[in-house]
């Protein structure tokens, strides 16, 4: 049966009331699947086909519902509940919510947690927005390098069910100092009598807790780590960062890149949860901005009304030029976000991408240039000194536009 068919069918158990069959049903679907059929329910329906769900399968649904889905489920639940969801997520996944929740849920939500849960989730919120610390997870695999691979392998066992992931652990010693990193599968095929500390890799890539969150996930991303631990300022263990929570980070880096590019100020809500006035607002400005510049063209033009008057083909020749460079300026600045976003562009690249554009920009003029000229001559011929001009501008044109 095909994923929308099945999600049609879990509407149908639920508009029958056959509550069993509906629980049943979706303990067999990926917990991504069963979030996106709660998402397309009216709040009623979404709150009932969620209390449908055993609690540790609505934990790992609840992590994946929009902020605004996840706001009805906690105004739903009791503090029993309320609080017995919190132990259930991940810290990070609390946290994210937390962040996108108004101030007097977040107090009932901190008010409903363990004193030392409650501790934990203050911290994380106290880390700076787009630093490492605010996306990092504290559920992760620690080991002692004086543990046999046997003992380790009954650590990660007894443990691993409360980590987010468990395909690396890092080694520690009592002060919590990060002293190794290893991975499962080393694990796995090393002799059972071998320690810890003869297989463990001893130089760690690490990020801290204050850096900038990106340019940590770029590193995680350049050395394919599917987790990266996270040191303090003493280079002691607090947490790790998860593959999924990088791409969630490159994914949001990249939207709002591309919302710069296309002069609009960068939204936080998806584009369909997004009220009308607040697109409207991200866009007007940028809008006033260029609609500005534009009459600022159009008086320039205006003072050479004379010459246009001359010579009236010139006036054929401005939709080209200004649409060759509009999208010579698109080629340039998609390039170059792209290069940003993954991480093969930094600020301190300017004067290389500078002059690097300006030799493209300079061939592509002489091509686009040339081209023109020659068609311009057959079309128009006796007009050479006007294909001359055009051609001349053009260059310039690109130039400008990809610089």
């Amino acid at each position: 049966m095909e994923r929308m068919d099945r999600l049609n069918a879990f509407q149908n158990l639920l508009e029958q009331k056959e509550y069993l069959t509906l629980r049943a049903a979706m303990t067999r679907e990926n917990e991504v699947d069963i979030a996106e059929f709660i998402e397309g329910l009216s709040k009623e329906n979404a709150v009932i086909a969620f209390r449908t769900l055993p609690k540790e399968l609505a934990a790992e649904v609840f992590s994946n519902l929009s902020p605004d889905m996840q706001q009805v489920m906690v105004d739903s639940f009791t503090d029993t509940e309320l609080s017995e969801m919190v132990e259930e997520l991940f810290v990070d996944d609390v946290v994210d919510m937390l962040e996108e929740m108004p101030a007097n849920v977040v107090k009932r939500v901190l008010r409903s947690a363990r004193p030392e849960t409650r501790k934990q989730i203050n911290t994380f919120l106290n880390y700076p927005e787009n630093s490492v610390g605010s996306i990092m997870t504290a559920e992760f695999i620690d080991l002692r390098k004086d543990m046999t691979v046997r003992d380790a392998i009954q650590r990660i066992r007894r443990t691993g069910a409360d980590c987010e992931s468990i395909y690396t652990a890092y080694v520690i010693d009592e002060q919590r100092f990060l002293q190794g990193v290893i991975t499962v599968k080393e694990l796995l095929l090393a002799d059972d009598d071998v320690t810890v500390e003869t297989i463990m890799e001893p130089d760690v890539i690490t990020a801290t807790t204050l850096e900038d969150r990106e340019e940590a996930v770029q590193r995680m991303m350049r050395y394919d780590f599917l987790s990266m631990p996270v040191v303090d300022h003493e280079n002691r263990l607090v947490g790790m960062v998860t593959f999924d929570d990088g791409m969630d980070v490159l994914e949001e880096e990249a939207t709002e890149d591309f919302e710069k590019m296309a002069a609009m100020r960068p939204s936080e809500k998806p584009y369909l949860k997004t009220n009308v006035f607040i697109l409207a607002k991200n866009r007007i400005v940028w809008l006033l901005v260029l609609m500005v510049s534009g009459m600022i063209t159009g008086g320039i033009l205006g003072k050479f009304e004379a010459a246009f008057a001359a010579m009236p083909l010139l006036v054929t020749f401005i939709p080209m030029l200004t649409d060759t460079g509009g999208n010579a300026g698109s080629q340039s600045s998609t390039l170059i976000i792209r290069g940003m976003a993954v991480g093969e562009i930094a600020f301190h690249d300017f004067f290389r991408v500078l002059w690097k554009e300006l030799r493209v920009s300079l061939l592509v003029g002489i091509v686009l240039s040339a081209v023109n000229f020659v068609r311009l001559a057959i079309f128009y011929p006796g007009q050479e000194g006007i294909a001359l001009t055009v051609a001349i501008a053009l260059l310039a044109t690109v130039m400008m536009a990809k610089t």
